[in-house]
């Protein structure tokens, strides 16, 4: 079954609403006392001298409708269940009761539920005397030999566009006209690696993994083409490549970034930063977004919007609005480096040559590279899963600098140094500071004399200090002490191999841990799994003791 947030699926439609009505700033906002089975938010400070703006259709696509609502935008929203167009009714009880004598129009996506309930309410309230328009969005490009495009993410941009229009008090004519042209003017394309997941119903494994799917629907109908591929760079030239041959690419354009609903901020920037490479982005004046303005529940997928830009049109996406789904657009502009001072590091390096401690260097290296997935799949289980690929980090920039013969391998002393100040730069989170902490107190030791185990021991002592973790606490302390306490008191290496595999065995039934990511958990969840640092340092020990 799919995860989700809810009680029923039932009540589910009409508490979002009630949530909504709660959360908006400016307190703008109610819902039509018409009935359960009406679901109509509308302006509670509307002025009926101005043409109304009615819009709506299926939940599941917020902010779209009700999170338009309000002074610059819709005058109401009529709610549907999930994915299900409003009934003519619902329809009807908003014209009733926003419109006035300016007239209202309707801002209708093309679905076929949508069109014959807005459709059939329309002529019902010009049976009534109500002025009523309609105008239909049909911005999806997906399916070019399509009678009936479907309206999918323009369609807020036609709300914008229409909503200033009425706010400026323009005729019905008017707003209708200025609306069409806005609808004639936006196409949009989409794309998604998973479809939606409609609460209370099996997940849809329809998009196999690696896969996309070209020009879905907003409620997951299959699209247009499947893409063997989930490549940033690949999707985003095949999306625009398909815009830009929909749409002539002459004077202003502004490009809308519309959040399906299951990207993550930061995928979204990357794709942002990924767009304005493309050919595109050359026609491109004006971005809005990324944000999720006509999502599809929890959809992983996003649309790209193309509208070619008049200058009524620019002069209504920029006007101020009282609506909490709304965004600005921005005009695109070079982005200018700052100027920083760099810094530089203090150590004196000289590259030297030892073929004993070039082989210890690569042992351990290539130790922690291949144990990246492992540890990986080790860290998931009790932490956030990168303990693996940030060893892995650390070892290949090691790794890379002795390929290049930059190590003073001759001069323990400088190398411990050297690693220390390395590993604090490519290791991300603490795990680097800690690295870095004991191999840069380590080689102050040995610079003072200290034999390589005590040196070692000293820099694991200040590591403690600073990182606050203990023997027992289930972190790599467990392993890595007893083996540098058994090196010491001049134990043979595979003695040492053998406390560290002890050491990390033993934090597999530790009852809790007190120190590192794995102090966030709780015991269920780290009962029999060992600590993942813990594990690296048994597999480093137990590789030289072989090597």
């Amino acid at each position: 079954m799919s995860q989700f947030f809810y009680n029923t699926r039932a009540s589910l439609v009409d508490e979002a609403i009630a949530g909504l009505l709660h959360s908006t700033p400016w307190h703008n906002l109610g819902r039509l006392d018409a009935g359960e089975a009406i679901r109509v938010v509308a302006r509670n400070d509307w002025d009926k001298s101005r043409v109304a703006l009615i819009s709506g259709g299926g939940s599941g696509h917020e902010p779209a409708h009700a999170g338009f609502v309000g002074r610059g935008m819709l005058t109401a929203a009529v709610c549907g269940d999930i994915f299900a167009s409003p009934s003519v009714d619902a329809v009807l009880t908003a014209i009733i009761n926003v419109t006035g004598e300016a007239g209202c129009l309707l801002i209708v996506k093309n679905y076929t539920g949508d069109r014959l309930n807005f459709g059939l309410a329309a002529e019902k309230a010009k049976n009534l005397g109500i002025k009523v328009e309609m105008v239909l969005v049909q911005d999806d490009i997906a399916l070019p030999e399509n009678p009936q495009p479907r309206g999918i993410a323009g369609t807020v941009l036609v709300h914008k566009i229409a909503g200033h229009a009425a706010e400026l008090g323009q005729s019905l004519a008017q707003v209708k006209q200025m609306a069409q042209r806005a609808a004639d003017a936006s196409a949009t394309i989409g794309l998604a690696f998973s479809t939606c997941h409609l609460p209370g119903e099996p997940r849809d494994e329809r998009v196999k993994p690696g896969h996309s799917e070209l020009g879905l629907g907003i409620h997951g109908e299959p699209g247009v083409s499947t893409l063997a591929t989930q490549n940033s760079r690949e999707v985003i030239a095949t999306m625009t490549h398909t815009l830009a041959a929909n749409r002539p690419l002459g004077g202003q354009q502004l490009l809308m970034l519309n959040n399906l609903g299951g990207v993550s901020q930061l995928e979204l920037a990357q794709i942002t930063h990924e767009i304005l490479q493309t050919p595109l982005a050359q026609h491109v004046t004006h971005l809005l977004g990324p944000a999720t303005l006509v999502g599809a529940l929890d959809m992983k997928g996003i649309s790209l919007t193309l509208l070619q830009l008049e200058e009524a049109f620019l002069a209504a996406l920029e006007a101020p609005v009282e609506v909490v789904g709304w965004i600005k657009p921005v005009a695109l502009q070079p982005v200018a480096a700052l100027p920083a001072q760099k810094v530089t590091s203090q150590l004196q390096i000289t590259p030297s040559e030892h073929d004993a401690t070039r082989q210890v260097v690569g042992l351990i290296t290539a130790q922690l590279i291949a144990l990246e997935q492992e540890l990986n799949a080790l860290d998931a289980k009790v932490g956030d899963g990168d303990t693996g690929s940030t060893f892995a980090a650390g070892a290949r920039r090691i790794e890379q600098l002795a390929q290049q013969n930059q190590l003073p391998l001759a001069d323990h002393a400088q190398l411990l140094a050297l690693v220390g100040e390395e590993l604090a730069t490519v290791m991300g989170g603490s795990s680097g500071v800690l690295m870095s902490i004991l191999f840069t107190a380590a080689g102050q030791a040995l610079q003072q004399g200290e034999p390589l185990a005590q040196a070692l021991q000293h820099g694991l002592e200040q590591m403690k200090h600073y990182g606050g973790a203990q023997p027992g606490h289930r972190t790599l302390v467990d392993a890595l002490q007893p083996a540098l306490v058994a090196l010491v008191a001049g134990e043979p290496l595979a003695q040492a191999a053998a406390a560290a595999q002890r050491g990390a065995e033993a934090t597999a039934t530790m009852q809790s841990a007190k120190a590192g990511r794995s102090a966030y958990l709780s015991q269920h969840s780290l009962d029999g799994v060992k600590d993942p640092g813990a594990y690296a340092v048994e597999k480093v020990f137990a590789a030289l003791s072989k090597g």
